[in-house]
């Protein structure tokens, strides 16, 4: 059976809501699909644009591009499994609700959309703490909270009972610490580093800590609560994302149009350029360069390459 038909959107009708023996009773229906699949449109056309702004620049001065264009592309790919009714397993509700349009035993939960934020929330992070110039050690440490944050998101959401309310309390923790980083330390690091970083961190990192803020809202009155029905999930979830990823990635493209990387210590080299780390001169020059059989003389003082 094809994703669509002459009856429209297949997809549901392909490959239905039983998984592992039980069976979804609340689930997404057609509209929830057709929502999924036009965010997965989105997030598509999202990663061509962020990865065509890419071929305007030097290589060395694409990290970003490429970051958020992975972020999209990662995304596009769990929307896809979503609206293809795919990447779920049913978990019993609890608690149970008499509203029709959560009233049933199994909800469906997409553990697909953890999959996405597993991946892409890191590069998020990357997008932000390099654009302030943060320490390694503290991207490092801030991107192993928020791997923390998902994970116990993803397994408070496979728990049907009570215990749930307790991944989700750890996972709040995590996201405090990190928008404790975005408000206060990468904040404050951005603008020492100049008045276009800062502005561009400024407007993207708030734009980041007001969304994250509602995913743990969102995640309370859908795979916890299940107070929302799945096709409103969708779109509560749908918007977030949209907001988070192709709004947020041309923004931060746009505050670094004028940016060069190196001036936040990502000094990127390229094979084609004349520099002395790459090529050397071919003579020995004791403390700096290459000797002239290829063995590296600069033994005092070693730059940092990404």
């Amino acid at each position: 059976m094809s994703l669509f038909d002459k009856r429209g959107n297949g997809a549901l009708r392909a490959n239905g809501f039983t998984v592992n023996g039980a069976t979804s009773d609340i689930h997404i229906t057609t509209h929830g699909s057709d929502w999924y699949w036009a965010v997965c449109a989105v997030m598509t056309v999202a990663t061509f644009a962020f990865a065509g702004l890419a071929q305007t620049k030097p290589r060395q001065q694409r990290i970003f591009h490429y970051i958020t264009a992975a972020i999209t592309m990662v995304a596009a790919i769990a929307y896809f499994t979503m609206g293809s009714n795919l990447g779920f397993t049913p978990i019993a509700a609890n608690p149970q609700r008499n509203n029709p349009k959560v009233h049933g035993v199994y909800r469906q939960i997409f553990y697909v959309r953890y999959i996405d934020w597993v991946i892409t929330t890191p590069l998020l992070l990357m997008d932000l703490l390099l654009t302030a110039a943060m320490p390694w050690p503290t991207v490092l440490f801030v991107i192993l909270v928020d791997e923390v944050m998902i994970i116990t998101g993803l397994v408070g959401a496979l728990v049907y009972n009570n215990y749930k309310w307790g991944y989700f309390a750890f996972g709040n923790a995590a996201l405090f610490y990190i928008v404790y980083v975005l408000v206060w330390e990468a904040r404050k690091h951005a603008n020492a580093m100049g008045k276009d970083v800062g502005k561009a961190f400024l407007i993207c990192g708030s734009l980041t800590t007001v969304l994250w803020i509602l995913y743990p809202i969102a995640w309370g009155v859908c795979e916890g609560g299940n107070v929302i029905s799945p096709d409103s999930e969708a779109v509560f979830y749908g918007i977030l994302d949209l907001f988070a990823k192709p709004v947020f990635g041309a923004l931060l493209i746009w505050g670094h149009r004028g940016i060069d990387p190196a001036r936040l210590g990502l000094h990127i080299h390229d094979y084609d350029e004349k520099d002395q780390a790459i090529h050397g001169n071919g003579h020995s020059n004791g403390a700096n360069g290459y000797d002239g059989e290829g063995r590296n003389g600069n033994v005092g003082n070693v730059a940092t390459t990404v």
